[in-house]
C-alpha cells in the first residue's frame, strides 16, 4: 500500500536488532486518516472472505480491527494478555513477544470466540509469526474458522509470514519490509 510505505519511509524509525519503531502513526499516536485508509484496504482485499468477526491481540491491534470492523459492520475481538479475575470461561494460549522479549498468557472468553464463526485476524505487525501462531491455536480450541490474516506490517526478514502462509491461510500485508540491515528500510518489491 503506497500511502503506508511513504509514511514508513518519512516518519518510522529503525533500531538496531531489526525494529522498526512507527509510533508517531501506528502504535502510540494513531493517524485515524491512514487507518481507515488501511481498513479500507483490508476490506478490499478481503472482498471475497466471508467473515462475522475481527479478532486481535491488545493492545496495538485494537485501531487497525476496530476500523477493519466498522466498514464491516462486525463485531471486534481482542485477546488479552493477562487473565482478567472476572473471565470464567475462557480460551488461553502462550504468546512469545519478540519486541518485548516475553511470553504472555493470551485468552479470549468463549463467549465471544465461539464454533462456527469466521474469524478475520488483524495485527499491527508480522514478524516471527508469534501471534498469529497464538491466534491459530485459540480460534481452533473455539472450533471457530480463521478465514485471513491482514497485517500493516511484515517484516519478511523474519520469516513469520512465511511460515504462516504455509498454513494455508489466506495473508495479506499492506507494506512488506525485505531489509532492515544498516538501519534502511527497504521494502520487498
Amino acid at each position: 500500500m503506497k500511502a503506508l510505505k511513504e509514511r514508513i519511509l518519512k516518519d518510522g524509525h529503525c533500531l538496531p536488532g531489526g525494529i522498526l519503531k512507527v509510533d508517531n502513526f501506528i502504535n502510540h499516536q494513531m493517524d485515524p486518516i491512514l487507518m481507515k485508509s488501511m481498513a479500507v484496504e483490508f476490506v478490499r482485499r478481503f472482498a471475497s472472505t466471508e467473515i462475522n468477526k475481527i479478532l486481535t491481540v491488545e493492545a496495538s491491534g485494537i485501531a487497525p480491527a476496530i476500523m477493519v470492523g466498522y466498514l464491516l459492520e462486525i463485531p471486534v475481538v481482542f485477546a488479552k494478555k493477562r487473565k482478567p479475575s472476572t473471565m470464567e470461561n475462557m480460551l488461553v494460549t502462550e504468546v512469545f513477544s519478540f519486541t518485548k522479549n516475553q511470553t504472555y498468557t493470551i485468552c479470549v472468553s468463549k463467549d465471544y470466540l465461539q464454533s462456527g464463526d469466521k474469524v478475520l485476524f488483524i495485527d499491527d505487525f508480522l514478524a516471527n509469526g508469534n501471534a498469529g501462531k497464538g491466534m491459530i491455536d485459540l480460534v481452533q480450541q473455539a472450533g471457530a474458522e480463521l478465514v485471513g490474516m491482514g497485517f500493516l506490517i511484515e517484516k519478511a526478514f523474519q520469516k513469520g509470514g512465511e511460515a504462516l502462509r504455509q498454513t494455508g491461510i489466506h495473508i495479506e500485508s499492506l507494506a512488506i519490509i525485505e531489509s532492515l540491515d544498516n538501519c534502511q528500510i527497504k521494502f520487498k518489491e
